[in-house]
């Protein structure tokens, strides 16, 4: 079957290999998934680079998020049953053509959700619900508390701006180039501000919510957030860790940091199917959906990456592993 392989850590683009693999039978309690659709996300390539080696094994198959059908099944396994749509989740290995999963793993798919949606109906959306459940459980109500979310031209970006908004929060996108700012003023609810390392935003702030980390994180907790606030980091796309410095800094302020992986594995299977029942109902109505900017089958994964990385991509991007 074709797949694709990480033997070594390094830039995703020379060291994530295309690949034929052996093609196994699902063993007791296991299924097959022949895989439909897979995002591509940074927290797919992150692991790629060795941010995460120490808790990273190699070699490895990369792809976090998709959706595929049931062909085969191990024993003693009575659900999922072939010919269903899942989601299999719990680990990386969605880059590939077949997958071999826990049944416990794998989580029904409602019908009406179309392969787009079904494909990016896991990390985003369930990393927005577990944040906003987040800074309820710290702050109560998040009626006019005035929340910061760093890399708001994002997709998960825009989710969490429509979910505070829709919770009475005062939404600040905080981004770094006008036309971020244009299409988040546009296209979701609350206001967008620019900022970066070189120039910070005039802000007093109650919680900031932070995909980006490193030094411009440390500026906005130092001079942004008000005593007794909070500090909640789910990415690191600078690659650079918050500074020390700033977070010893604050004592008045509660840090803390989002991994939707640790989450899924201690939350158990009914808090699981509550959080993807809560995408569904999103995906439907809009909320969650993603702006898609191309769908690359996987057997042209180099054009898909050099894409991934070209800082005007407008969108998520998808590859298909039956191609």
């Amino acid at each position: 079957m074709r797949s694709t392989l990480v033997s070594q850590f390094g830039d995703p683009r020379q060291v994530i290999a295309l690949v034929d693999a052996e093609r196994r039978a699902p063993g007791p309690g296991e299924v097959e998934v022949a895989l439909s659709l897979a995002a591509i996300n940074p927290s797919d390539l992150i692991p790629v680079t060795g941010a995460y080696s120490a808790r990273t094994t190699l070699p490895f198959v990369p792809g976090f998020e998709g959706f595929g059908t049931v062909t085969r099944i191990g024993a003693g396994v009575q659900s999922p049953k072939p010919g269903d749509r899942v989601i299999p989740i719990g680990a990386s290995g969605l880059w590939q053509e077949y997958l071999i999963r826990p049944s416990e793993w794998c989580f029904a798919l409602p019908d009406d959700i179309g392969d787009a949606d079904a494909a990016t109906c896991y990390v985003n959306p369930l990393t927005a619900l577990q944040l906003i459940e987040a800074l309820r459980q710290q702050f109560g109500s998040l009626e006019r508390r005035r929340i910061g979310v760093t890399a708001a031209g994002s997709a998960i970006g825009g989710m969490l701006m429509k979910l505070l908004a829709g919770a009475g929060a005062d939404a600040i996108g905080i981004v770094r180039s006008k036309r971020s700012a244009d299409r988040l003023t546009r296209d979701v609810p609350g206001r967008a501000v620019l900022g970066d390392e070189r120039s910070l935003p005039e802000l007093r702030l109650d919680a900031i919510i932070d995909a980006v980390g490193g030094p411009f994180a440390g500026e906005l907790i130092l001079r942004t957030l008000e005593p007794g606030g909070a500090f909640i980091q789910y990415g690191a796309l600078s690659g650079v860790p918050v500074p020390q410095g700033a977070i010893q800094a604050r004592p008045d302020i509660r840090f803390s940091f989002l991994w939707l992986r640790s989450w899924v594995h201690s939350a158990g299977r009914a808090a699981v199917e509550a959080a993807f029942a809560k995408s569904f109902e999103g995906l439907r109505s809009g909320l969650f959906s993603s702006r898609i900017a191309e769908i690359y089958p996987l057997s042209r994964l180099d054009e898909a990456l050099a894409h991934q990385a070209d800082p005007g991509r407008d969108g998520k991007l998808l590859l298909d592993p039956r191609c």
